[in-house]
Order: structure tokens, then C-alpha cells, then sequence
């Protein structure tokens, strides 16, 4: 826990409302403290509101300054209160100051070495439900609850993709699964892996930008299957390797589904020769199961798909191999 911190103050808070314990401690861990003189400012107007504040003790003053310099105090905060919420949810700037009407202590998050971009990588469950009731302490404070959330849906939205896309290609993000895909599966869903074959001789022999492009390319196939099916997540689980999820999908389907992925990876444009170096075709390995007929544990399926894909590529690949749990593969 960081320093100096009171962790009934951060469990106390709206904000932090039906957060687990290890997110909590995430909050914790990356929240610091400010002490702040009697007269000393906490924020001005203008400011990004990147932070937001817990009084712990004392007393903060919000106010604003008009044209002839005079000051009109909007509202004052006591221990207990959160400051800056309103306008960091929405990604604003402060339209007020603030300062310590006398000495005073607050817990700031993020903290100084943190920004919410690089929680929401770290943490993405966690910051969307702070973001989120975040709103909703929002809608207490304006008179139409139904302007303030048509007004931040589209934000919200966006914050929930920066936080799970993958920024090279983008797909899903594998905490997708954790957080949100694990909870919603329906019984048959289809884990569907793949895996470039030889994809260290095409970075080594013409550099990591034909790397990227390669991915780019095999993700937007996988986009194009989830697009043309009108379900599914398209995911990125490690460097190059890459899948499919889908609910409602039976074994057939899945076996039909690998082999389409399979042919449109022959069918990507071949990469041309240059100088000594060959021509490189692609290929991948594919490896595909059935939650919960080939095994009643998700992670155990998830962990079992992943072993043979790779037991499979290091084989030399370019193979569909279907995981159950007795260990029997096609």
C-alpha cells in the first residue's frame, strides 16, 4: 500500500463502488498524497483534470474569478469529499479554482507517475468502472439524467475500446476475455487459435515492419469471419498469435471455421522476392476446441488449445488441430 494512505478512504468512495480487492490495491498502489498550506492552490482553471481528489482533512475552496479580479466561491469541501470527479470523468478541463481554505490533506488519483491511459493497459476493468460511476455519481448533481448519459455514451464507448484494442491491429486485447468474454459465454463457444508459420524468417530476412503488415493483414481476416458470421471477438492473445471466440458454436462449425481461416492465410498475397532473399508464402497453424464439450474448464481449454498450437507450430505447423481434454487430436 502506498505510503500514508488510509484504505477506508479509498474503499468509502462512490468512485470505487463494486471494485474487487485487487483492484482496490491496484487503486491504491498508483494514488498519493498531497498536503497542501492554508492559501496554497490545488488546481486552476484551465488545467487538464487528469486527477481527481479525496479530502481526507481539512477544508478546499472552489471558486472563480471574474473580469474585475473579484472572486465568486462556488462551493466548499470537507473531509469525506471528492474533488475534480465531475470534470475528470469527462475528460474536461477545470472551469474553477481551487484552494486550501485551511491546511489540508488529500489522497490524489492517479498519482503524479501515472496517467489513465497507461492504468486503463494495466487495469482496464477497474478504470471503466471508475469511469463509469463516475457518471453515474454525475447524474445526482445535474437535473437531466438522460442528457448526461446520451451526452458521455459515445465517450464511454471509446474509453471501453482504447482500453482492450490492440493498437497495432486493431483486435481485442486478451484481458477482453477476463474481464468481460469469460461472463458471457453461451454453451457451445468455439476457441479457434492461430499461429503464422516460419513468421521469424519473414521478420528476420525483411524487418519487423513486414511483421506488422503481415499481422495487419491476418487481422483483418479475422474481422472479415467475425463481420460475415455477425458475432464473435477477434482477438490478439500474444505477439503473433492471434484467434477467434464464438458463442452458439458447435464443433462442426468450428472445424468449418478453422479451415476458412486456414485457406484465406494461403490466399494472402505472397511476399515478393528481393535481391537473395526467396519469395515467403504464408501459412499458419491452427488449433481449435469446444467449451464445454472437449473440456468443462474454460481456462483449462484456453491453456490446453494454447500448449498444442504450439506444440503443433514447433512441429512444423501449417495443420488444424482440434484440443479435448482426453488428450485425442484430429
Amino acid at each position: 500500500m502506498s505510503a500514508g494512505i488510509d484504505l477506508e478512504s479509498i474503499k468509502n468512495q462512490e468512485l470505487f463502488a463494486n471494485l474487487r480487492q485487487e483492484e482496490i490495491d491496484f487503486i491504491v498502489s498508483h494514488s498519493g498524497i498531497i498536503n497542501l498550506n492554508k492559501k496554497s492552490s490545488l488546481f486552476s482553471a484551465g488545467e487538464d483534470a487528469s486527477r481527481f481528489y479525496i479530502l481526507t482533512s481539512g477544508e478546499i475552496r472552489v471558486f472563480k474569478k471574474n473580469s474585475d479580479d473579484s472572486e465568486e466561491e462556488m462551493a466548499r469541501f470537507t473531509s469525506g469529499d471528492t474533488i475534480g470527479d465531475f470534470d475528470f470523468a469527462r475528460g474536461a478541463k477545470y472551469d474553477a479554482y481551487a484552494e486550501a481554505a485551511q491546511d489540508s490533506r488529500l489522497i490524489v488519483f492517479p498519482d503524479s507517475n501515472s496517467t489513465m491511459d497507461n492504468l486503463a493497459n494495466d487495469e482496464p476493468n477497474a478504470v471503466c468502472s471508475i469511469l463509469l460511476n463516475a457518471i453515474i455519481m454525475m447524474t445526482g448533481r445535474i437535473k437531466s439524467t438522460r442528457k448526461l448519459i446520451f451526452e458521455n455514451m459515445s465517450w464511454v464507448q471509446e474509453l471501453h475500446r482504447r482500453a482492450y484494442e490492440d493498437a497495432g491491429t486493431g483486435l481485442w486485447k486478451q484481458t477482453l476475455i477476463a474481464d468481460e468474454i469469460i461472463g458471457n459465454l453461451k454453451d457451445p463457444a468455439a476457441l479457434i487459435m492461430l499461429k503464422p508459420d516460419r513468421f521469424k524468417i519473414l521478420v528476420d530476412s525483411r524487418g519487423h515492419s513486414a511483421g506488422d503488415e503481415a499481422m495487419i493483414k491476418i487481422a483483418i481476416i479475422l474481422k472479415n469471419i467475425t463481420r460475415i458470421a455477425g458475432h464473435g471477438w477477434a482477438l490478439r492473445f500474444k505477439s503473433n498469435e492471434v484467434g477467434l471466440i464464438f458463442n452458439n458454436c458447435n464443433s462442426a462449425q468450428a472445424h468449418t471455421i478453422a479451415k476458412t481461416l486456414a485457406e484465406s492465410i494461403l490466399t494472402m498475397e505472397p511476399v515478393c522476392a528481393k535481391d537473395e532473399i526467396p519469395e515467403f508464402n504464408f501459412s499458419a497453424t491452427i488449433a481449435w476446441a469446444v467449451w464445454p464439450k472437449d473440456d468443462t474448464e474454460w481456462e483449462s481449454l484456453f491453456n490446453g488449445c494454447y500448449s498444442l498450437l504450439l506444440d503443433t507450430w514447433k512441429n512444423g505447423g501449417e495443420k488444424i488441430v482440434h484440443y479435448t481434454h482426453t488428450g485425442k487430436h484430429e
